[in-house]
Parts: structure tokens; sequence; C-alpha cells
């Protein structure tokens, strides 16, 4: 995919097409293939994730590939909150395990912010995890894409 053409849906975003637009980051973060992801942000993105800045594409895949180094088994399902013009909020909701073994929920909320070509300019993330164990993991689909019959956050009550 080249990085040049336009992300769709483009902005301004309905309740549908902001929806959309969060199914696929979802799909896309689930595919754990950081240069694929990037192309989602615009060249010069800003990222607030947790304490950490990150700015531009080659930050995002180096940000990407550390953090699927160390979150393994890492499955995300991410939710529409709102939605206004260019702007979109999210919640969701991610488990994976460390390579000692020990599983985690992370639950967080972001805002995005969107160019005309429908690249992400900004995410602004906050995150909380805990420690779970394997008998409470509720994320059991396969590596890669949620399945669309596979509950969603709303369904978990998270």
């Amino acid at each position: 995919m080249s990085a040049n053409l336009p992300r769709h849906p483009l902005p301004p975003f309905t309740p549908d097409t902001a929806a959309r637009k969060v199914r696929l980051a979802e799909d896309g973060w689930n595919s754990r293939d950081p240069e694929k992801v990037a192309l989602a942000y615009s060249p010069d993105t800003r990222w607030r994730n947790r304490a950490e800045f990150v700015t531009g594409r080659d930050e995002v895949v180096a940000f990407l590939t550390r953090k699927w180094a160390s979150e393994l088994d890492y499955r995300l399902i991410k939710e529409l909150w709102a939605s206004a013009g260019n702007r979109i909020a999210v919640r969701y909701a991610y488990e994976y395990r460390n390579d000692s073994g020990q599983w985690f929920r992370a639950y967080g909320n972001e805002n995005w912010q969107f160019d005309e070509q429908g690249l992400m300019t900004h995410r602004h993330a906050s995150i909380n995890e805990h420690p779970i164990a394997q008998s409470e993991r509720k994320f059991h689909w396969p590596l890669g894409r949620r399945p669309d019959d596979h509950p969603g956050l709303s369904d978990f009550g998270f």
C-alpha cells in the first residue's frame, strides 16, 4: 500500500464511518505489523502514549516494534466512543503476556485527529493495565484480526 494514498473513510466522519475507521485501526494493530500500521498515520504524526512522546512514522515503527516484542500474544478490541468532524474518541482493551508468562489486561482511551487524506495526525492515549490470571482472559481468537462474531468491549462490560 502506498504511503501517499488516502486512507478511507475520510473526514468529516459520520457515526458509521467513524466506527469503520475504528475497526480498521483495530485490525491494523492486531496484525502486529509496525510498517503496515504506520501507514495509517501522517508522516509527521504526533503521539502521546502514556508518558512517551512519538513523532513521525519512523518513531511509530520503532515504538510498535518495541511494544510487540515485549507484549506477546497481543489481542486488542477498540470501540467508538464519539466523533465530530475530523476527530474520533475511542476506548479499548487489550490482553497480552510478557516473556515470563504473566498475562495483563490494559484499558485505555484515545483521542484521534485526522487530516483530509484520512491519515491520523494526532493520537493521545491514556492507558492503565493490571495483571490477570490466564483463566481470566477474555480475548481468545487466533492471533490476527478479531472475528466479526467475537464479543466487543460492551459485551464484556469493559
